[in-house]
């Protein structure tokens, strides 16, 4: 294995020797002034990223969950609302309309995109109205993989039904189509900085943005305890919610080749196309299925997932782990089957596409700082394991 080392999902040390020069200085200038809570540096990453999703404000908060958390909480979503998520996404969004008191209503995705579907959303509207145990009240759409959701399609719905759509964000930083960015697409977002994130800090961190002022106040207010001009005067139940000021300074260290890792990042995507392409085109039935971008998008590529056919998957998986190649599959099961979200495991629509992508699913290595060789290794692995392996073969 010396002379065939392993690649990781992200190259940490190839990404920090990148990155340290750019983030070090920051961080010395946080330890020195001391305000590692609500330094300068918080409300400079506020208004760089508002800026750069085109939204009126960005307000910091503490992780992803933390930024849908304190969306819905501005909105008034609680108990007896019914908020439709998308079944096939990480456990956060969902799990953030059940810690605010409303109900997650789980909605089958798109076959090609694994984004949200519109005609699941439709339904699921329809039959959540008519048990009325729940009032329909939003709709979180999740832009999967770094590919951002049809919010044309979803807006039109979300009017009809004079519904509140809201982005999850958390995988789509960097990503736009028709020239509008990740982070600005519903009435308002959400987004994450975990540390494998396409724009991550070295901890936990989220944003969320809006161009409404109140919201904003709002926002502001409930991230620390409610409180309002006094620190001691709290208008509202609030959370503690606050992004250190550590980890602003990593953002802003990481913000001036943000845009250049995102065209690595498309580079890559680009290249895998070709790469996988005798996979992908094997006659008389394709090995795998590539992701698909919607015309006129640049997505973030926060994954780069294949759909791998004929129930080969785990086997692919083994056979590329063997080779020292990490791999991923992000998601295993439907959170509609997930035991903390058992009152909704029944759910008001099938989710049949959700369940054959969780079967399917295959994300590989793919980061700003994998090589081009790197890349050609993972994708010959793949192409040879599916190629040379007999359907149904050990």
């Amino acid at each position: 294995m010396a002379d065939n080392p392993n690649i990781p999902m992200v190259n940490i040390a190839a990404q920090d020797a990148v990155l340290r020069p750019l983030v070090q200085p920051r961080l010395d200038r946080v330890m020195e002034s001391g305000r590692y809570i609500n330094g300068p540096e918080v409300a400079e990453l506020e208004a760089a990223l508002a800026e750069f999703t085109g939204a009126h404000h960005a307000v910091a908060c503490s992780s992803g969950t933390d930024a849908l958390l304190m969306l819905l909480m501005a909105h008034g979503v609680g108990p007896g609302d019914a908020v439709f998520v998308p079944a096939f996404t990480f456990a956060a969004t969902a799990g953030a309309v059940a810690l605010a008191g409303a109900t997650p209503v789980f909605v089958d995705i798109d076959a090609a995109t694994m984004n949200m579907s519109a005609d699941s959303l439709s339904a699921a509207i329809a039959a959540t109205a008519k048990t009325a145990q729940a009032t329909p009240r939003a709709v979180i759409a999740v832009d999967l993989f770094g590919h951002l959701a049809d919010y044309e399609a979803l807006g039109r719905l979300c009017d009809r039904h004079e519904l509140l759509l809201l982005e999850d964000a958390a995988q789509s930083m960097g990503a736009s189509r028709s020239r509008r960015m990740a982070g600005g697409l519903g009435v308002d977002a959400a987004t994450s900085f975990f540390p494998a994130k396409p724009l991550g800090c070295w901890g936990d961190g989220g944003m969320v943005f809006t161009s409404n002022s109140d919201t904003a106040d709002l926002l502001r207010s409930i991230r620390e305890h409610g409180q309002g001009g006094d620190r001691y005067r709290n208008l509202r139940v609030g959370l503690n919610a606050r992004m250190d000021t550590m980890q602003a300074a990593v953002l802003l260290g990481r913000l001036p080749l943000f845009e250049q890792e995102l065209n690595r990042r498309r580079e890559l995507a680009e290249r895998y196309g070709q790469l996988l392409a005798a996979a992908a085109e094997a006659s008389p039935h394709p090995a795998i299925t590539l992701p698909t971008t919607a015309p006129g998008s640049l997505p973030a590529w926060a994954q780069y997932t294949l759909r791998v056919a004929d129930q080969r998957r785990d086997q692919l998986r083994a056979a590329l782990a063997e080779q020292g190649i990490a791999s991923g599959v992000y998601y295993p099961e439907p959170l509609s089957k997930q035991p903390a979200f058992a009152d909704n495991s029944a759910g008001p629509v099938a989710l049949t596409t959700t369940e054959q992508a969780c079967s399917e699913v295959l994300s590989l290595p793919i980061s700003a700082y994998l090589g081009d060789d790197e890349q050609a290794r993972v994708a010959e692995a793949v192409v040879t394991v599916l190629l040379d392996t007999p359907t149904g073969g050990p």
